[in-house]
């Protein structure tokens, strides 16, 4: 066993080189880690010096990325406020035109509820522009050179704006256009007043007479209308004052009143006499309109002229026809009632007297048949420069119509007696004037009046109840003889209740059938019944038979002709019928009176052919009677309606014939069948050469014309041999029978 101190020794020597060592290593150790801790704390001095600066560096990038952001925001506000406040629209589009950016003034132009980015601006276009608005972008895009375009845009509210854009086109690095920038501006009220100023100048050079003055009145600028109007060109009116056209005819006061109405309301309109170049004066409505500027102050004066000179003739022409008569010029009925009713009042306050002359001339209507209406007209036209001969200026003459003056004295004396002296005065003054002879188209004519007077003053008549009294002396002063005056008799009145009476009960009669056709036959010379003539009676209930020359010409006055003379025609068209169906008598006629009135009804054809249907009549067993005096006025349209109803069987007979205006010009025309010898002529065609001669003339014409004759009024048979002689084979008359009641006169018929 090995020695243990030694070994003791052994080991602790070792021991101690051990724990040297170890101490060594961890010295070594230490100093490294102390060495390793001071080159990291001096690193880490480094980092932290290093930290520091780059801390500094980020604060410096930190404060220059804010300055620049302000810098940045401060420019977006700059744009926006320049975008805003330059009142432009700017927009930014894409390559397809799709909005990418808008202005604010843009949105409130389409509507601030509107969002626009990614909207097609082309469809905001108005859709007459949009190609053209396309076309020019697509080649901005594709040229890179902007062009200015105007084109209509449609807002929101369907509003229309005129604008005008124009483009710029925005590159990338590699030059390519990415964007278009498009600044617009409304251009709308420019195009309004383009469209104005046009309208101006259109309206400038109208039909009317305009020129321009500076506030003092000096002319400044006419139109090419005022130069046809005045005669004045424009060189000879520029510098001018529109005293130029003075006619002379206005007095101060006149112009004054102008000046006041545009110091107070700015405009002045009227009437205005003025002067041609070539001294003519003529009538002109002239307007007057101030122009001002801010402050109120006039700068100009607009003036425009109408020439009324046409106008003014209307408008005499019009009141020539409303109040005058167009053949004598006299006042007509209108006026006369008009200056009448004045002349009452005036009567009535003043207490004199006025009065009335109602003047008719006598057998007129022989006049116009003989000799023509131009004769007639010329006869009046005479008769009214006589009358107005006869009064004083300050009375009235005035024609009502036809043959019918009326003469309108007033200022008479105050009684009443010395008034109908005065009165009779001028009627006798007017008998002496109307009685002397007149020229007609060299021809010598006698003439004379019927007058009728009466008197006005302080009773409160009315204008027709006086017309009537005078009326009603005229016809007084006729049934005395004719050529004399009259005055109005109370009594007359009486005259006018009957009348009144007596169309109240012909009224009453149409509706309670107290009517009833009589029938006279018509006779050829063997003595046979060929015809009758249906002849309208009324059997009153208390006057009895009343005479056809009462009722008749009341019903024309009244226009019961119509309804009267359709029942005549339906009534006698009826029994036709049954005349007809009776062996022997197919071709018997009846002859049925046409009134004027009737005739002159344009469904006056079509209510013959439906009465003849209705009544199952044959229309050759008709026979309508006219009377010359219908064949006056329109005679074309009578000839056709009388050759629609002659080419249905309907034949006619020209009644009275020989006693109105026998014009061969139109008898060759009218498709007659008959004529009728008035009995005028057959009364006294035994004594009278005259009588005999225009029965043997109107027989051969209707022999000549193939024409029938008959004679009304035949009452004895030496009448009859006579006529027979003369060729005519037919009569009517008392000689055969008096007009017949429908039961008499069937037994006539029976008894022949």
């Amino acid at each position: 066993m090995p020695d243990t101190p030694a070994l003791m020794s052994g080991w602790v020597h070792i021991g101690g080189a051990v724990v040297l060592l170890l101490m060594v290593f961890l010295i070594r150790s230490y100093q490294q880690r102390i060495d390793e801790v001071r080159r990291l704390g001096s690193d880490l001095a480094q980092c932290d010096r290093e930290l520091q600066v780059r801390q500094a560096d980020c604060e410096q990038i930190i404060t220059a990325r804010r300055e620049m952001e302000a810098a940045l925001h401060e420019q977006q506000e700059f744009f926006r406020l320049i975008a805003e406040s330059i009142g432009e629209h700017i927009a930014v589009l894409d390559l397809q035109g799709r909005r990418v950016y808008n202005s604010p003034s843009y949105r409130q132009f389409f509507g601030n509820a509107r969002q626009l980015p990614g909207t097609d601006s082309f469809a905001d276009v108005h859709p007459d522009d949009r190609e053209r608005v396309r076309r020019v972008f697509n080649e901005t895009v594709q040229t890179g050179v902007g062009q200015e375009i105007e084109y209509r845009l449609i807002r929101h509210d369907g509003s229309v704006r005129y604008m005008a854009s124009v483009g710029k086109v925005i590159q990338d690095k590699d030059g390519q256009a990415v964007r278009v920038i498009v600044v617009a501006h409304d251009i709308t009220d420019r195009k309004q007043a383009e469209q104005w100023e046009r309208i101006a100048a259109t309206a400038f050079e109208s039909q009317q007479g305009m020129f321009i003055t500076d506030a003092a009145g000096v002319i400044l600028r006419v139109n090419q209308a005022f130069t046809e109007i005045t005669g004045y060109s424009a060189e000879e009116c520029i510098g001018q004052t529109p005293k130029l056209l003075s006619s002379g005819r206005h007095d101060a006061a006149f112009y004054a009143a102008i000046r006041h109405s545009l110091e107070r309301q700015g405009s002045w309109q009227g009437e205005i006499w003025n002067r041609r170049k070539n001294a003519e004066i003529f009538p002109e409505w002239l307007t007057i309109s101030a122009v001002t500027d801010n402050e109120g102050r006039v700068t100009h004066y607009v003036s425009t002229l109408a020439d009324i000179s046409l106008r003014k003739a209307a408008q005499e022409e019009i009141q020539q026809l409303a109040f005058y008569d167009a053949l004598t010029r006299l006042p007509n009925r209108r006026l006369l009632q008009d200056r009448l009713r004045t002349a009452m009042a005036a009567s009535a306050r003043s207490g004199r007297q006025g009065a009335l002359l109602f003047i008719d001339l006598d057998n007129f209507k022989t006049l116009n048949d003989t000799l023509g209406h131009d004769m007639g007209d010329c006869l009046l036209q005479q008769v009214a420069k006589r009358l107005l001969a006869c009064v004083r200026d300050r009375d009235t003459v005035a024609r009502l119509g036809g043959d019918e003056f009326v003469v309108m004295l007033t200022g008479l004396d105050r009684r009443p007696q010395e008034a109908a002296t005065q009165s009779r005065i001028v009627g006798e003054k007017i008998l002496a004037a109307l009685n002397r002879p007149y020229d007609l188209a060299g021809s010598e004519y006698h003439n004379t009046p019927s007058v009728g007077i009466t008197l006005f003053g302080s009773q409160q008549d009315a204008v027709d109840e006086l017309m009537k009294r005078a009326d009603l002396a005229m016809y007084d002063a006729k049934a005395t003889g004719r050529n004399t005056y009259r005055f109005f008799d109370p009594q007359m009145q009486a005259v006018v209740t009957a009348r009144a009476a007596l169309e109240r009960d012909f009224r009453e009669a149409l509706q309670r059938q107290e009517l009833f056709l009589c029938y006279q036959p018509q006779v050829d010379r063997a003595g046979r019944i060929v015809g009758a003539e249906a002849l309208v009676r009324w059997r009153h209930p208390q006057r009895g038979l009343v005479s056809p020359a009462e009722f008749i010409a009341l019903a024309e006055e009244t226009g019961l002709i119509l309804p009267l003379g359709l029942w005549v025609l339906e009534t006698a068209c009826a029994q036709t019928t049954v005349w007809a169906a009776q062996a022997g008598r197919e071709e018997f006629t009846v002859s049925v009176n046409v009134s004027a009135r009737q005739l002159r009804q344009p469904n006056f054809v079509e209510q013959v052919l439906g009465v003849l249907a209705k009544t199952a009549a044959n229309p050759r067993n008709l026979k309508l009677e006219l009377t010359e005096s219908m064949l006056l006025d329109n005679v074309q349209e009578i000839i056709a309606k009388m050759t629609v109803l002659k080419k249905h069987g309907v034949g006619f007979s020209l009644d009275d014939f020989g006693t109105g205006y026998s014009s061969l010009s139109y008898l060759k025309r009218l498709p007659l069948d008959q004529l009728k010898i008035d009995q005028s002529f057959v009364r006294d065609l035994l004594s009278d050469p005259n009588d005999e001669a225009i029965a043997r003339t109107i027989v051969a014409l209707a022999s000549s014309l193939g024409l029938e004759v008959i004679a009304e009024g035949v009452e004895s048979v030496e009448q009859c041999d006579v006529l027979a002689m003369q060729g005519c084979h037919t009569y009517q008359g008392y000689l055969f029978s008096r007009p017949l009641p429908l039961a008499e006169f069937e037994a006539f018929l029976q008894a022949h």
